[in-house]
């Protein structure tokens, strides 16, 4: 692939106390990784340092500026880096969620998202965070998820999508207390979620996605027995989306009992599985392999993708984090960074 062919795609080191510094160090280390992107790495000098050597590791980068030179670089056979000083070492203690690290996460996304809106990096794909440091390190929201949004001005429909190989979910509701999960479920947040997920996957390289919609009741409800929002409102959804005119035939169906409808989309029915809340879809997809899921920021003006997995502050600093989901992150960056950049392109 020509350089010119390449999307820009920027890596984060994700929490300075977890094991993210170590899991961009084992995938740099892969030859195939600079054949898939022009990559930029984004971070404190001190922590990449620190990652290669729990890594045990040596890669080989070439300093940059600016995220606006990554573009124009005449190579890209050795990952761009783009050094930050967010925070200091001594601030940093392992394997504890604390504000610094909260901050110094903040800062590098921050960064990145500032170079999406300018044009000059195609996908952000980033090291595992924490949440609560980045809460108490000063973030407003409820999630990563809805700080991206709000930064890059989304005023749509967004969602966080979990994908397993193949197979991605999204979720009607997301973090949020399942008493009230009722409230969030609408005919038009369904018929949103799995448009959304229908054309991301489209625009990852599924040729002719097939969406299934989970029903939300046990049994899909029995016919009203256990409830009635398959029959109010998830089927009328379903009927809805189904009469509309899309770019594949037939791409949305059911809706499905939750607990049937993941064997058929394992058995390769389904690529796609929207689900009315958190737990309903990832308890199925981190048992179907947890080491190897991704969570992908769906609806959103450029393509950001982490490993599902998180800090495991358990085992920061052992040398013993395993970069399969962080290359299945990678890869979805890269594959969605070209879609995004040939649309950017064709806008031109």
């Amino acid at each position: 692939m020509s350089m010119q062919d390449k999307p820009v795609v920027a890596l984060t080191l994700g929490d300075p106390a977890g094991i993210g510094a170590e899991l961009i160090a084992r995938l740099l280390a892969r030859p195939e990784a600079a054949q898939r992107a022009n990559i930029v790495l984004v971070g404190d000098r001190w922590l990449w340092e620190e990652g290669q050597q729990i890594a045990g590791l040596n890669v080989a980068t070439d300093a940059i500026a600016s995220l606006a030179a990554v573009r124009g670089r005449a190579s890209s056979a050795r990952p761009a880096f783009l050094p930050m000083d967010t925070v200091a070492q001594a601030e940093v203690h392992r394997s504890r969620a604390e504000a610094p690290g909260g901050r110094s996460v903040l800062k590098v996304l921050d960064r990145c998202m500032d170079a999406a809106l300018a044009g000059e990096i195609d996908a952000i794909c980033f090291a595992p965070l924490n949440k609560q440091a980045m809460k108490i390190g000063g973030m407003r929201h409820e999630d990563e998820l809805h700080h991206f949004a709000d930064y890059l001005g989304v005023n749509g429909y967004f969602c966080e999508f979990n994908t397993l190989g193949d197979l991605w979910t999204s979720r009607i509701s997301s973090h949020v207390p399942l008493k009230d999960v009722a409230s969030y479920l609408s005919v038009e947040r369904i018929g949103q979620a799995a448009e959304l997920i229908y054309r991301s996957l489209l625009a990852s390289g599924v040729a002719a996605p097939k969406v299934a919609v989970a029903a939300f009741n046990p049994h899909g409800g029995d016919g009203g027995v256990c409830g009635r929002e398959e029959i109010d409102i998830i089927a009328p959804a379903v009927k809805a989306l189904r009469a509309r005119s899309w770019p594949t035939d037939a791409p949305f169906h059911g809706p499905f009992p939750a607990d049937t409808i993941f064997l058929k989309a394992q058995a390769g029915e389904y690529q796609a599985v929207v689900t009315m809340y958190h737990d309903q879809g990832q308890i199925a997809i981190k048992l179907l392999g947890f080491s190897r899921g991704v969570t992908v920021q769906g609806g959103l003006p450029i393509p950001i993708t982490t490993p599902a997995h998180g800090t495991a502050y358990d085992i920061a600093g052992q040398g013993r984090a395993s970069v399969e989901a962080t290359w299945q992150a990678f890869q979805i960056a890269c594959r969605m960074g070209r879609a995004h950049r040939a649309t950017a392109a064709a806008a031109a």
